[in-house]
């Protein structure tokens, strides 16, 4: 889109990063304690049995969730921070072949000749500036924000302690799991519908398609657990 003066201005999407640990949290926080929720309302008929279940369930998850997060965070940081290592020692130790696969990369971009030397040489004027340039596009590695890691595991571990709140809210209010049962499966399906709407909205999945596939895995994940509990 334009802006003032002409000038070009594009809108991208802001904190996907942020945005991926939501959706990865929340999807597990909606599902899971909505199965076991409903497992055991398949065997126990009193709602309070559930939510002490449900509690310990979402501290469990939720920790398990964030330290998940947390450590692959960390080794996405271990990981660019020991290749860039690998690359410093190259640039300095073998030069002549490092400059030969910047020469290779600009080439697939149509670069030649004149036009090709001089991009080589820009790039490796500068001792970091031709580490980055080889971090990101011979290996394709993108350098990691400082503090992701914590960050993350709580964004992971919060949004799956939200999302697992919401089929446990019934249970609070009607005592006997075969009343507070089919109400804690519409509140989730429309939690999931909504939840798959903001997906779908960030990963460019049609809304109605991403909110359908993720009713269709919630209940299925319900489904097994309570029938499960049945049989027992």
């Amino acid at each position: 889109m334009l802006g003032i003066a002409g000038r070009h201005y594009e809108r991208h999407s802001g904190g996907i990063a942020v945005v991926r640990d939501i959706v990865l949290g929340m999807s597990d926080g909606l599902t899971v304690p909505f199965a076991l929720a409903a497992g055991i309302s398949g065997a126990i008929a009193a709602s309070h049995v559930v939510i002490t279940a449900g509690v310990a369930e979402l501290a469990a998850g939720g920790i398990s969730m964030g330290l998940g997060g947390y450590l692959a965070a960390r080794t996405q940081h271990d990981y660019y921070a020991s290749e860039e290592r690998r690359e410093r020692e190259e640039v300095t130790t073998v030069p002549d072949v490092e400059r030969a696969e910047i020469a290779e990369i600009f080439e697939g971009y149509g670069l030649q000749g004149d036009a090709l030397e001089r991009a080589v040489e820009a790039v490796t004027s500068d001792h970091d500036r031709w580490v980055d340039f080889m971090m990101r596009f011979e290996l394709g590695l993108e350098k990691p924000i400082a503090g992701r890691d914590m960050r993350s595991a709580l964004t992971i571990g919060g949004a799956y302690v939200v999302g697992g709140v919401v089929p446990l809210i019934p249970y609070v209010l009607i005592p006997r799991t075969d009343g507070a049962f089919p109400v804690s499966a519409i509140v989730t399906a429309v939690a999931l519908a909504v939840f798959g709407l903001f997906k779908g909205r960030f990963t460019g999945v049609r809304p109605l398609q991403a909110a359908l596939q993720t009713i269709v895995v919630g209940g299925i994940a319900a489904a097994v657990a309570f029938a499960l509990a049945r049989l027992v």
